[in-house]
Protein backbone atom coordinates (compact mmCIF):
# COMPACT_ATOMS: atom_id res chain seq x y z
CA UNK A 1 0.00 0.00 0.00
CA UNK A 2 1.29 3.46 -0.91
CA UNK A 3 2.31 5.92 1.80
CA UNK A 4 0.17 9.07 2.17
CA UNK A 5 2.79 11.19 0.43
CA UNK A 6 3.14 8.74 -2.45
CA UNK A 7 -0.63 8.47 -2.77
CA UNK A 8 -0.87 12.27 -2.95
CA UNK A 9 1.79 12.31 -5.67
CA UNK A 10 0.06 9.62 -7.72
CA UNK A 11 -3.45 11.05 -7.19
CA UNK A 12 -3.00 14.84 -7.36
CA UNK A 13 -6.70 15.42 -8.07
CA UNK A 14 -7.78 14.01 -4.70
CA UNK A 15 -4.84 15.60 -2.89
CA UNK A 16 -5.87 19.00 -4.23
CA UNK A 17 -9.58 18.47 -3.60
CA UNK A 18 -9.32 17.31 0.01
CA UNK A 19 -9.99 20.16 2.41
CA UNK A 20 -9.28 19.45 6.05
CA UNK A 21 -9.63 23.05 7.20
CA UNK A 22 -13.37 22.95 7.76
CA UNK A 23 -15.47 22.36 10.88
CA UNK A 24 -18.02 19.54 11.26
CA UNK A 25 -20.87 22.07 11.32
CA UNK A 26 -19.64 23.61 8.07
CA UNK A 27 -19.54 20.14 6.55
CA UNK A 28 -23.13 19.49 7.58
CA UNK A 29 -24.22 22.77 5.99
CA UNK A 30 -22.63 21.71 2.68
CA UNK A 31 -24.11 18.23 3.01
CA UNK A 32 -27.63 19.54 3.50
CA UNK A 33 -27.24 21.91 0.54
CA UNK A 34 -26.34 19.04 -1.80
CA UNK A 35 -29.06 16.66 -0.60
CA UNK A 36 -31.72 19.38 -0.72
CA UNK A 37 -30.79 20.13 -4.33
CA UNK A 38 -30.48 16.49 -5.40
CA UNK A 39 -33.69 15.36 -3.60
CA UNK A 40 -33.41 11.73 -4.74
CA UNK A 41 -30.80 9.27 -3.52
CA UNK A 42 -29.74 5.81 -4.67
CA UNK A 43 -30.02 3.24 -1.88
CA UNK A 44 -27.63 0.31 -2.45
CA UNK A 45 -28.12 -3.04 -0.69
CA UNK A 46 -26.51 -6.49 -1.03
CA UNK A 47 -28.43 -9.73 -1.52
CA UNK A 48 -27.55 -13.18 -0.20
CA UNK A 49 -25.56 -13.97 -3.37
CA UNK A 50 -23.43 -10.87 -2.88
CA UNK A 51 -25.01 -8.89 -5.73
CA UNK A 52 -25.42 -5.14 -5.22
CA UNK A 53 -28.81 -3.63 -6.04
CA UNK A 54 -29.65 0.07 -6.14
CA UNK A 55 -32.91 1.95 -6.40
CA UNK A 56 -33.95 5.60 -6.31
CA UNK A 57 -35.52 6.75 -3.04
CA UNK A 58 -36.37 10.11 -1.49
CA UNK A 59 -35.59 10.69 2.20
CA UNK A 60 -38.68 11.89 4.05
CA UNK A 61 -36.92 13.63 6.92
CA UNK A 62 -35.04 16.91 7.18
CA UNK A 63 -31.31 16.77 7.82
CA UNK A 64 -29.42 19.16 10.07
CA UNK A 65 -26.96 19.47 12.92
CA UNK A 66 -29.11 17.23 15.10
CA UNK A 67 -30.10 14.72 12.44
CA UNK A 68 -27.72 12.98 10.02
CA UNK A 69 -29.70 9.75 9.74
CA UNK A 70 -31.64 9.28 6.51
CA UNK A 71 -35.24 8.13 6.88
CA UNK A 72 -37.16 6.41 4.09
CA UNK A 73 -40.69 4.99 4.02
CA UNK A 74 -41.18 1.92 1.86
CA UNK A 75 -43.20 -1.23 1.19
CA UNK A 76 -41.76 -3.97 3.42
CA UNK A 77 -42.77 -6.68 0.95
CA UNK A 78 -40.12 -5.50 -1.52
CA UNK A 79 -36.77 -7.24 -1.97
CA UNK A 80 -34.71 -4.48 -0.36
CA UNK A 81 -36.04 -5.46 3.06
CA UNK A 82 -34.85 -9.05 2.58
CA UNK A 83 -31.48 -7.72 1.48
CA UNK A 84 -31.17 -5.43 4.51
CA UNK A 85 -32.05 -8.37 6.75
CA UNK A 86 -29.27 -10.34 5.04
CA UNK A 87 -26.73 -7.50 5.34
CA UNK A 88 -27.50 -4.21 7.04
CA UNK A 89 -24.51 -2.43 5.44
CA UNK A 90 -25.81 0.02 2.83
CA UNK A 91 -24.74 2.97 0.74
CA UNK A 92 -26.85 5.96 -0.22
CA UNK A 93 -25.58 8.40 -2.84
CA UNK A 94 -26.91 11.75 -4.07
CA UNK A 95 -25.90 13.71 -7.17
CA UNK A 96 -26.76 17.31 -7.98
CA UNK A 97 -26.54 17.49 -11.78
CA UNK A 98 -26.63 21.30 -11.76
CA UNK A 99 -23.28 21.54 -9.93
CA UNK A 100 -21.92 17.94 -10.11
CA UNK A 101 -21.71 17.97 -6.29
CA UNK A 102 -22.29 14.54 -4.76
CA UNK A 103 -22.74 12.77 -1.42
CA UNK A 104 -21.99 9.18 -0.43
CA UNK A 105 -23.34 7.71 2.83
CA UNK A 106 -21.75 4.51 4.15
CA UNK A 107 -23.60 3.03 7.07
CA UNK A 108 -26.13 0.53 8.35
CA UNK A 109 -29.86 0.35 7.78
CA UNK A 110 -32.31 -0.46 10.51
CA UNK A 111 -35.91 -1.37 9.79
CA UNK A 112 -38.89 -0.65 12.01
CA UNK A 113 -42.61 0.00 12.01
CA UNK A 114 -42.29 2.90 14.41
CA UNK A 115 -45.76 4.42 14.08
CA UNK A 116 -44.68 7.77 15.53
CA UNK A 117 -41.86 8.02 12.97
CA UNK A 118 -44.18 6.98 10.14
CA UNK A 119 -46.82 9.50 11.19
CA UNK A 120 -44.24 12.27 11.57
CA UNK A 121 -42.82 11.72 8.09
CA UNK A 122 -45.91 10.51 6.22
CA UNK A 123 -46.60 11.83 2.75
CA UNK A 124 -49.58 10.91 0.59
CA UNK A 125 -47.16 10.36 -2.27
CA UNK A 126 -46.18 7.06 -0.59
CA UNK A 127 -49.64 5.75 -1.45
CA UNK A 128 -48.74 6.06 -5.11
CA UNK A 129 -45.96 3.51 -4.61
CA UNK A 130 -47.80 0.91 -2.54
CA UNK A 131 -51.42 1.34 -3.65
CA UNK A 132 -54.76 0.82 -1.92
CA UNK A 133 -55.68 -2.84 -2.41
CA UNK A 134 -59.31 -2.19 -1.36
CA UNK A 135 -59.26 -5.10 1.09
CA UNK A 136 -59.74 -2.99 4.23
CA UNK A 137 -56.25 -3.78 5.47
CA UNK A 138 -53.76 -2.76 2.79
CA UNK A 139 -55.20 0.73 2.43
CA UNK A 140 -52.08 2.52 1.21
CA UNK A 141 -52.14 5.00 4.11
CA UNK A 142 -49.86 5.39 7.11
CA UNK A 143 -51.69 2.58 8.94
CA UNK A 144 -51.03 0.04 6.17
CA UNK A 145 -49.01 -2.90 7.64
CA UNK A 146 -46.79 -2.85 4.54
CA UNK A 147 -45.40 0.58 5.44
CA UNK A 148 -42.05 0.39 7.22
CA UNK A 149 -39.20 2.74 8.04
CA UNK A 150 -35.71 2.29 6.67
CA UNK A 151 -33.37 4.44 8.73
CA UNK A 152 -29.80 4.71 7.48
CA UNK A 153 -27.36 5.40 10.31
CA UNK A 154 -24.09 6.68 8.82
CA UNK A 155 -20.64 5.43 9.80
CA UNK A 156 -18.98 7.82 7.36
CA UNK A 157 -20.18 10.45 4.90
CA UNK A 158 -18.06 11.62 1.97
CA UNK A 159 -19.04 14.45 -0.31
CA UNK A 160 -17.68 16.60 -3.12
CA UNK A 161 -18.93 20.17 -3.17
CA UNK A 162 -18.52 23.04 -5.58
CA UNK A 163 -20.15 26.42 -5.79
CA UNK A 164 -18.66 27.16 -9.19
CA UNK A 165 -20.92 27.30 -12.23
CA UNK A 166 -20.60 25.01 -15.24
CA UNK A 167 -18.55 27.48 -17.29
CA UNK A 168 -15.87 28.18 -14.65
CA UNK A 169 -15.60 24.44 -13.91
CA UNK A 170 -15.14 23.64 -17.59
CA UNK A 171 -12.54 26.38 -18.04
CA UNK A 172 -10.58 25.21 -15.00
CA UNK A 173 -10.51 21.58 -16.12
CA UNK A 174 -9.67 22.57 -19.70
CA UNK A 175 -6.76 24.67 -18.46
CA UNK A 176 -5.51 21.71 -16.49
CA UNK A 177 -5.71 19.51 -19.56
CA UNK A 178 -3.60 21.99 -21.53
CA UNK A 179 -0.95 22.46 -18.84
CA UNK A 180 -0.93 18.82 -17.77
CA UNK A 181 -1.60 19.83 -14.20
CA UNK A 182 -4.40 18.12 -12.28
CA UNK A 183 -7.06 20.51 -11.07
CA UNK A 184 -10.12 20.20 -8.85
CA UNK A 185 -13.00 22.66 -9.29
CA UNK A 186 -14.46 21.58 -5.97
CA UNK A 187 -13.61 20.33 -2.49
CA UNK A 188 -13.71 16.77 -1.15
CA UNK A 189 -14.75 16.33 2.48
CA UNK A 190 -15.30 13.43 4.86
CA UNK A 191 -17.56 13.51 7.90
CA UNK A 192 -15.74 10.87 9.91
CA UNK A 193 -17.14 8.28 12.27
CA UNK A 194 -15.65 10.22 15.17
CA UNK A 195 -17.32 13.47 14.06
CA UNK A 196 -20.66 11.70 13.63
CA UNK A 197 -20.38 10.24 17.13
CA UNK A 198 -19.48 13.69 18.50
CA UNK A 199 -22.55 15.24 16.88
CA UNK A 200 -24.73 12.43 18.27
CA UNK A 201 -23.28 13.14 21.71
CA UNK A 202 -24.15 16.83 21.41
CA UNK A 203 -27.65 15.90 20.34
CA UNK A 204 -28.05 13.64 23.40
CA UNK A 205 -26.94 16.36 25.79
CA UNK A 206 -29.35 18.91 24.31
CA UNK A 207 -32.45 16.68 24.37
Amino acid sequence: MSSPSERARLDPYTAQAEDKHITPLEKIKDLCTIIKAAKTGMLVTRNAEGNLHSRAMNPVNTLGEEQLNLVFLANNVTAKFEEIENDSHVNVSFFDSSTTSWVSYAGRARVSQDRDLIHKNWSKSVTGYIGNLKDGVHTGDEHDPRVSVIEVVPDEIRYWFTEKGAVPRTVQVAAGAVTGKATSPGKLHTITKEEIQLLRGLQTTTT
